[in-house]
């Protein structure tokens, strides 16, 4: 039997063609039993995200008709066999723990894939799609990702703009952002990401001001928070904690003589400030004011590329992590093909690597 992974990612296909492939949480066991059934899968676990579709499986025999699985996912009429990887035995575990532990992500050592990852493994196994295999390796996944984690900084700092604005704001309030109020200036895409972030983190109490009430609306609305009318922001203000700014307007919308006006009726609480919108919208003489942080985007672009540094220099230790738990893996097959050898359970190999077997099932 041989272990391997066939998929396409975010590296390989444009997502016009990953779209056709992406298949709902709810249908991943319908879509796993077919490829069991039409694959001749012994065990199969499908993993699909915004970024890739992948299926781990084993099976009596690599052909190459391993890649054109995907045919039977695939919405559209597209040939995606050019898009398709496959990985065998110890290149799949290898390719397995590396996307587990978001060293495959498009923003190294990002953590939602292991959720990914998890959600995909529980989902096969409680539909008994996997077996000794599929379990043993998945397991040893999620342990590697544990050292990955503990042992390297991978995943220390924040690498968007919208998790950077967070970073920040966290370390002004404490770490406890559920006691505080975010208004949001301009309801645009950036915006609207950092305010994302926030509510993540626990932000409760959200306002959004944008010359177009509906827009505002909609995007408070999606958020539990309330809208305010472009005229009344000031006021609104006084009320604020951290304020994005993040319009199309090509002048500047707060100026320091109204912060300082608003800080006075603030009782000069810290008010944290962030200008994304290019031209700036707030005056940068407001960073002058005792309590006021003012971050615009090319400081949150500089930050976002130091954490991208660092995160590279701690590849090498992950990589090293890695292959360790690879042996780890392969000598642990050993054994257990060598308990049921002498069980007498079976009488011929079932997963071979680098032409020795190393399982028996």
């Amino acid at each position: 039997m041989k272990l391997f992974v066939a998929g396409l990612s975010y590296k390989t296909a444009p997502v016009e063609v990953r779209e056709q492939l992406a298949v709902k949480p709810s249908q991943l066991v319908c879509h796993a039993c077919r490829l069991k059934l039409c694959g001749d899968l012994h065990e199969v676990v499908l993993l699909s995200t915004c970024n890739r579709v992948e299926i781990y499986g084993t099976t009596p025999r690599i052909t190459s008709r391993i890649d054109g699985l995907f045919q039977l996912l695939t919405t559209g009429s597209t040939d995606v066999r050019p898009h398709v990887y496959v990985h065998e035995d110890a290149a799949a575990a290898r390719h397995l723990f590396q996307v587990a532990s978001g060293l495959e992500s498009m923003v190294i050592g990002e953590t939602e894939i292991t959720g990914q990852v998890k959600t995909a493994y529980d989902t096969a196994r409680a539909a008994r799609l996997t077996g000794p295999v599929l379990n043993r390796l998945f397991q040893k996944t999620f342990q590697t990702v544990k050292d990955i984690r503990s042992q390297t900084g991978i995943g220390r700092g924040a690498t968007s703009v919208g998790s950077v604005a967070v970073e920040l704001a966290e370390q002004i309030f404490r770490h406890d952002l559920s006691q505080q109020t975010i208004i949001i200036i301009g309801a645009g895409p950036m915006g609207e990401a950092c305010v994302r972030h926030l509510a993540k983190k626990g932000a409760k109490s959200i306002l959004v001001s944008n010359r177009s009430f509906d827009r505002a609306e909609a995007l408070a609305g999606e958020f539990g928070g309330r809208a305010v009318h472009f005229d009344k922001l000031l006021d609104a203000m006084r009320e604020a904690d951290i304020v994005v700014a993040s319009t199309g307007c090509p002048k500047t919308l707060l100026h320091r003589a109204d912060v300082e006006a608003m800080l006075r009726a603030r009782r000069n609480r810290p008010l944290f400030l962030i200008d994304i919108s290019v031209p700036r919208n707030i005056d940068a003489d407001v960073q002058r004011l005792p309590n006021v942080y003012l971050y615009n985007i090319d400081d949150l672009e500089a930050i976002v590329q130091s954490n991208v540094r660092l995160r590279e220099q701690e590849l090498a230790v992950c990589h090293e992590i890695i292959d360790r738990r690879v042996g780890q893996l392969l000598a642990k097959l050993d054994l257990e093909k060598e308990r049921l050898y002498d069980l007498g359970l079976q009488s011929q190999p079932v997963w071979v690597s680098g032409g020795a077997a190393v399982l028996g099932s």
